[in-house]
């Protein structure tokens, strides 16, 4: 005996209210227009479209609010069924002024002239009142006054970090002066 199957007619039957159960995407394109009063992909509206791939539940009252007070991204949400999505909005590209003509420009600062340089041997100082210590080492690399460098002082250890202080002179961070 044969039945008929009735499955097929009712799957046809279903795909159109399977359609109509997702949140159109134009209509979240027209929404969003609205809110921000600009259309899609001009400046201060969203970039492009909602991505009509999106399969987004229906909802009766979408909400729209800015994501922060730059106002680069629109909230689309939905309190039932929930749901959220981002729309970026396309910023206006903010045109740097020209100075005017007779505008004094500021001069690049100067670098400082090093008073140590690489293989310079130096003489590296730590102190407090009542004592002082010194130690010969040889320069790993320039420094100008007040700038750290690396200072070799025993080739079975690793260096140490000093200050420059003046031509063949340093001392321990925290001990300069």
């Amino acid at each position: 005996m044969i039945r008929p199957f009735l499955g097929i007619p009712l799957l046809a039957l279903a795909l159109p209210a399977i359609a109509q159960g997702f949140q159109p995407t134009a209509q979240l394109d027209a929404a969003v227009a609205q809110f921000t009063g600009v259309g899609v992909g001009q400046e201060g509206g969203a970039q492009m479209p909602v991505d009509p791939r999106l399969k987004l539940a229906r909802c009766a009252m979408p909400q729209f609010g800015w994501l922060s007070d730059r106002k680069d991204a629109v909230v689309v949400s939905c309190m039932a069924p929930a749901w959220k999505i981002y729309v970026p909005v396309r910023r206006a590209v903010p045109v740097a002024p020209s100075a005017p003509a007779a505008a004094v420009v500021a001069a690049a600062p100067v670098k400082a002239e090093p008073v140590i340089r690489r293989g310079d041997p130096i003489m590296v100082e730590a102190g407090a009142r009542g004592f002082s210590i010194t130690r010969d080492g040889v320069a790993m690399g320039d420094a100008p006054a007040g700038g750290r460098l690396m200072v070799k002082v025993d080739p079975a250890k690793p260096p140490i970090q000093a200050v420059a202080i003046e031509a063949g002179r340093a001392a321990l961070p925290g001990f300069a002066g």
